[in-house]
């Protein structure tokens, strides 16, 4: 396709040196990118129950290995000219190991961090996985920007799009080493020591879709909403400035930067908020927000690039207060001893069908259509579907995660009362 023209993204710069130079490489690139997500759910299979029973901390430790080693991976893969169709094998390849890997990784880590924080400070503490989570963002960006202010095209084509590859191993290297040094969760833990989690969890998939089919079936609403705009608006957002805005490469990257940069700065900020007021109020506003917003940001996104910083950040900050309470929200919603299972499963199965193919969907659809807006119609309907999850959402600020009930329901309230009074 003509329309490929040199787009000088890290998207297109990995589609020029890893498929044909006749074939439509973006999109094929794309379709990589959205082959790892619909593996997540088998890694949710796996990693979800393992997690329950042998412990958070073992699975993160193996889950980060293969996440770390499978992306530097990528950064190693000869070009096409060098391997011809291993190349694109090669990669697909390696995100099926990143998809499987985090099946695992991120649930197990916001189940972590849920059940460390204090009852009262959960959205406070739990925000901070996600300024991590961001701040990757804006290290992938800002590395990128300097790439292509400095190397030429041709550079970036053979080597220089490889190097944000590279920083996943040391990355991996200083996370592992940062949760083996940390023990288990003690709710886990006290769980482990009743000797529950091994005979209870044995039955995880039928309790699941039987006794918490209400929380999968909420989470998996929810999870359409948060995964459809992250991956809408900060993954596919410079590909989509460059390819269907023609926006310049600098500017393709620098629009989502400030933006990034913004969410950075107040996710801590919603997260105290929502230990005040609550995860549902926080979400219910969000969505509802976006969907009042994201067409007229997006049309003001395609005006200029002043507009396009002035539209992200509006939608970004929006975005923001679920980003924020992740943590505190998908793993109170679970009994211990099935949370680290509801959370891995739920949430990849909606990552994998809505979230991570959103590139791929959307670039196809506005190939097809030729509209422009297609990026934000997906996202509106993915917040309306976020609106009526929400509203069915049982409110757990100040709870705890201890015991073997659903945290907010009459159940768990009795139970924490018991398990207080013996201490």
């Amino acid at each position: 396709m003509v329309r490929l023209r040199r787009l000088r993204i890290l998207t297109t710069h990995i589609a020029a040196s890893l498929f044909p130079e006749d074939s439509n490489g973006v999109l094929y690139t794309l379709v990589g990118f959205a082959l790892s997500f619909l593996i997540r759910p088998i890694g949710g299979l796996f990693w979800g129950p393992l997690g329950d029973r042998i412990g958070r901390k073992r699975v993160l430790a193996m889950t980060i290995i293969l996440m770390a080693s499978s992306t530097l991976f990528i950064g190693l893969i000869p070009s096409y000219e060098s391997i011809g169709i291993w190349a694109p094998i090669l990669l697909y390849a390696s995100r099926i190991v990143q998809g499987f890997s985090a099946g695992g990784e991120y649930g197990g880590a916001a189940t972590f961090m849920a059940e460390y924080a204090p009852d009262n400070k959960r959205g406070f503490y739990g925000s901070f996985l996600e300024v991590g989570t961001l701040s990757g963002f804006v290290l992938g960006n800002s590395i990128a920007l300097l790439l292509v202010n400095v190397l030429d095209e041709h550079a970036m084509e053979t080597w220089g799009w490889r190097l944000p590859f590279y920083v996943a191993a040391p990355l991996g290297l200083i996370g592992m080493y940062l949760r083996n040094r940390m023990e288990d969760t003690p709710i886990f833990r006290e769980l482990e020591e009743k000797q529950a989690t091994e005979d209870e969890v044995t039955g995880v998939f039928k309790d699941l879709l039987t006794k918490y089919l209400r929380c999968v079936l909420i989470l998996f609403g929810l999870v359409i909403a948060l995964n459809v705009v992250n991956y809408t608006l900060l993954s596919y957002m410079p590909t989509y400035l460059q390819t269907t805005l023609d926006m310049e490469e600098s500017d393709a990257l620098l629009v989502p930067l400030f933006g990034q940069i913004a969410m950075l700065v107040t996710l801590p900020f919603f997260g105290r908020l929502s230990d005040r007021i609550g995860r549902r109020p926080m979400w219910l506003f969000s969505c509802a927000a976006l969907v009042v917003a994201v067409i007229p940001m997006y049309m003001l996104i395609g005006t200029n690039l002043a507009g396009a910083i002035i539209g992200f950040a509006v939608l970004g900050l929006l975005y923001a207060p679920q980003l924020a309470t992740i943590s505190a929200t998908f793993p109170a919603m679970f009994p211990t001893i099935v949370r680290f299972a509801g959370v891995a499963i739920g949430y990849n199965v909606a990552t994998s069908l809505f979230g991570g193919t959103a590139s791929a969907i959307n670039e196809s659809l506005i190939g097809a259509t030729g509209n422009n807006l297609i990026p934000a119609f997906y996202m509106l309907g993915a917040c309306l579907i976020g609106i009526v999850s929400a509203y069915f959402l049982i409110e757990t600020k100040g709870m705890s995660l201890r015991g073997t009930e659903v945290p907010g329901t009459p159940e768990a309230i009795e139970e924490q009362k018991q398990l207080v009074a013996q201490g």
